[in-house]
């Protein structure tokens, strides 16, 4: 069994609650993210999924996650993010709009 399968992670209870900034350079705190990157560039495509894939998978609780994450450019690159398949399960089975229709 992998560590990913067993984690417990933080999904908060309405989506209306992702109100993280949308525009400009987000700087984690090192609970979330203790690599020399820390800092995130809202404009640039790849920082905002590396810094989503970050939040979403170090946060112990909703509040870490509503803080930095918005839910408008959450819609816009969950299809790309990199994710334990067991997080990804859960934020869909809360978030059903998450789920990318059928091409």
């Amino acid at each position: 069994m992998r560590y990913a399968d067993v984690r417990p992670y933080a999904v908060p209870d309405s989506f209306a609650e992702l109100t993280g900034p949308a525009e400009g350079v987000v700087v984690l705190p090192t609970s979330l993210d203790w690599t020399p990157k820390q800092s995130y560039d809202l404009a640039d495509d790849a920082d905002v999924r590396l810094l989503y894939e970050t939040v979403l998978r170090e946060a112990m609780h909703a509040e870490e996650l509503v803080g930095h994450v918005n839910g408008d450019l959450l819609v816009r690159v969950w299809p790309r993010l990199w994710l334990p398949m067991g997080l990804r399960v859960m934020w869909e089975l809360r978030f059903p709009d998450l789920v990318p229709a059928a091409a």
